[in-house]
Parts: structure tokens; sequence; C-alpha cells
């Protein structure tokens, strides 16, 4: 009797053991543990939620979807990606409406590769929904052309070209630490140029997410978490347009352990979404 109840009292522990194992632990700034809950509560009294991601992470993709469902639910939202980029927004507006197909959108816009697995359900549940998909980043052509010869290469192109990108000129302040540390990243025979192009694309997807706002709505942005953690990048560019919009910022991480958020993530966002580091990736 004795051994039985043993037993039975292992599995009891090895299973509530087995129920407590989790894909994802969010924290707050200040390091904090914190709720989902907690995080949609937040997300509906903002006005812009930068969603910072790793591309190939599928439980941050799984968690965007699901966040942008539950604040449709209850407010109107506008949706936005790095991932798609400016000149394609006709094509993307033609897919929303169902004018062209899912082939057609693939042989007329620059997709990435990841499109069908990771971003596709946002914008498809945008298109059953009726809900306005913002292209916002800068055609990477113009941001190559940045990287090579500085903002200054901007200024050949024509009037129909600067519509796809941030007003010029582009404000840029090379000592922000995001930007520092990309060219410490790089190594010292880095282009001053390379973060102008980060710049780039940061400016412009803040100036087409500012643009794109309506009232009493949420705009959810997706993007590369580096382009909006440390409240930098893209929060930067938005405060420059307005400095009192409200801005939730959510960074992405991986860790082996989730019990506790790693000293050097501390005040990398407003919530951090730590994700197990063996969580499937998607490429």
């Amino acid at each position: 009797m004795k051994k039985s109840l043993l037993v039975l009292s292992c599995f009891f522990v090895f299973s509530v053991v087995a129920q407590d194992k989790k894909a994802y632990q969010l924290f707050d700034k200040n390091g904090k543990k914190t709720t989902y809950t907690k995080l949609l509560k937040a997300t509906l009294n903002t006005q812009v939620v930068l969603f910072g991601e790793y591309h190939n992470n599928s439980i941050v993709h799984w968690l965007q979807l699901e966040l942008t469902k539950d604040v449709a639910e209850k407010k109107p939202v506008v949706l936005g990606a790095e991932m798609l980029e400016a000149d394609n927004q006709k094509q993307l507006n033609a897919y929303l409406k169902g004018e062209i197909n899912q082939k057609q959108l693939d042989s007329t816009a620059r997709l990435w590769p990841n499109y069908k697995t990771d971003y596709k359900p946002l914008v498809d549940f945008a298109k059953d929904n009726n809900i306005t998909f913002i292209a916002t980043n800068i055609p990477r052509r113009y941001a190559s052309m940045v990287s090579k010869k500085g903002f200054e290469a901007m200024e050949t192109l024509t009037d129909e070209e600067k519509s796809w990108i941030a007003p010029q000129p582009i404000p840029y302040d090379a000592n922000l630490p995001g930007y520092v540390e990309m060219m410490k990243m790089m190594g010292e025979h880095t282009s001053p140029n390379m973060p102008k192009a980060q710049a780039s694309k940061d400016a412009t997807m803040g100036y087409f997410i500012y643009k794109n706002l309506k009232d009493n709505s949420v705009f959810i942005h997706y993007n590369g978490t580096y382009h909006s953690d440390n409240f930098e990048g893209i929060s930067w560019y938005l405060l420059q347009q307005n400095p009192d919009l409200k801005i939730i910022t959510i960074a992405t991480v991986e860790q082996k352990d989730l019990s506790k958020l790693e000293n050097e993530h501390y005040n990398k966002a407003d919530f951090i979404l730590v994700i197990d580091e063996d969580a499937t990736k998607t490429y």
C-alpha cells in the first residue's frame, strides 16, 4: 500500500512539473514576471504597439497573431510590418480587397522567403476582417544606396520614389546607443553609412506608422526586435513626430532559463518576451 502511494505521489509530482513546462515567459522592463493579460490591457490603452520579433521564431509569430486577434475583438486596429516594403502597398491592397490571389501577390510583391509560414496568417487575418495593413519599410534598394553613399544618395530619386521613404532630410543621431553598438559589432572598418541605412528603415517605418494612425484605434506593427529595442529605432522616430504619442514596445529574446530575465535584457522594452531557446525555428 505504501509503495503504491509512493508511486502515485511521484507520478503526481512529475505531472505537475510537466504541466508547468512553458514555451515563453513575459517580463516587464524591470525584470519582473508579468502576464499576457497585462500585456493585452496595456495594448488596448496605447496608440502604437511595436512588436519586436526574431524573424525565424515560431512562438513569437504565434503570439503576434494571438495578440492581434484579441485586440481586434475589443478595439479597431491598423496593422503594419517591416517585412512589406512601401512600394508594394498597391499589390498588398489589391490582395486585401480580393482583386488578386496569393499566387499573384507572390509574383508582384517582394515577399520574404518565410512569408507564407510567418506573415501570411497576419495578412489574411486583416483580409478576412477588412483591416488596413500597411507596408511600412523602405524599399531595400534605397536602403542599400544609403549604406553605400549616405543619405545624399536619395536626393537623386524621383518624387514617386521619395514617396516610399520618410520625408527628407531624415533626422539622424549617430550617438544613439543602438547605432553606436551597430558600428562596434560591424568592426572598425565599417562605413559610418551602415547605421544611416538602418536609420532610413527606422525613420520610414515610423513615418508610415504615424501617417496611418486612426482615432480610437491601435496600430500594431511587426518588426525585427532590433528596430525597437531600448526604446530607440522606430520609437525614437515616432516621438520626433509627436512627443506625446503613446507607444508600447515588446522585445523578443531567447534564453535557456525562463524563470529569470537575464540582466542584459533589463529595460529593453515595456514588455520582454522570453522564449525557450529550443523553440522551433521556421527557417
